[in-house]
């Protein structure tokens, strides 16, 4: 009976001990971007795709990150940082009446410094989970808006948002980051109109990033994140602005800081 040699570790795995092992002794320091899938290959004699599969595994392992049409880097040190959500309604009053930007009020954490991108569609038709939401029909024409909050240059967070257009076609307000409230948010924005926005409900789930997602977060495809539903009301309970919060796991703490009004029973 023949005997059997030890296994060979696939491919793969010998790839990203190399990677890993480069990164450890300091070839690669925190924040290099990797040669290329062609250049790794020749490197340790296997094909793009070899590569790829091992990049992915470190990528998931908290060692590498994909940063979309500019490669993949070596990570830093993630620095987790804390989402608060219920912005301050009368804090949210305060700014529009002067004018000036209210801390919380829009797609963006309370207090996030970084800055953000943002890329609106009028006339696009609602889709059925959205329709539900904003209480209209499945393609009824809505403005949707997709944003990529940054930290330095890269994406951090990401959101899309959905408002009707039977609410804000043909205003001044009709693009969120257009005419002059851009960025102000959807509760000053609607108060523009005469729109009191008085509730906004959060739906928190569990989800996992799609490649897409990763790709622009720099994450692996499949990493633990929160996806926060997120829907404004007016006075009337009508449905004014609908969004999808992603908020990746590794990054953010999800906090709610719920103001308790009146006086306790008894005293």
């Amino acid at each position: 009976m023949a005997e059997v040699g030890p296994r060979q570790a696939a491919p793969y795995l010998r790839v990203a001990a190399g990677i890993r092992q480069g990164i450890a002794d300091g070839t690669w320091a925190p924040g290099d971007r990797l040669p290329s899938r062609g250049e790794l290959g020749s490197r340790y004699g296997v094909g793009e795709n070899v590569v790829r599969r091992a990049q992915e595994l470190l990528i998931t392992q908290g060692l590498l990150e994909g940063r979309s049409g500019a490669g993949t880097f070596v990570r830093s040190p993630v620095e987790r940082r804390t989402l608060p959500r219920i912005p301050d309604p009368a804090a949210v009053a305060t700014a529009a009446a002067a004018g000036t930007r209210p801390v919380g009020a829009g797609p963006a954490p309370a207090g996030f410094t970084g800055t953000w991108e943002a890329d609106s569609t009028a006339k696009t038709p609602a889709p059925p989970r959205i329709a539900g939401r904003l209480g209209i029909q499945p393609g009824d024409p809505c403005v949707r808006t997709d944003y990529e909050f940054l930290t330095g240059s890269r994406p951090v967070l990401l959101c899309t948002s959905w408002e009707p257009m039977a609410v804000t076609g043909g205003t001044l307000i009709v693009l969120p980051e257009g005419g002059p409230l851009a960025g102000h948010g959807v509760i000053a924005r609607m108060a523009h109109l005469g729109i009191i926005v008085t509730r906004v409900t959060e739906r928190p789930l569990p989800v996992r990033a799609d490649r897409d997602q990763a790709q622009l977060l720099g994450i692996a495809a499949g990493t633990l994140a929160t996806l926060i539903e997120r829907t404004h009301y007016d006075s009337g309970g009508r449905a004014v602005e609908t969004a999808d919060l992603l908020v990746p796991a590794d990054r953010w703490d999800i906090t709610y800081d719920i103001t308790l009004s009146g006086h306790p029973p008894g005293t």
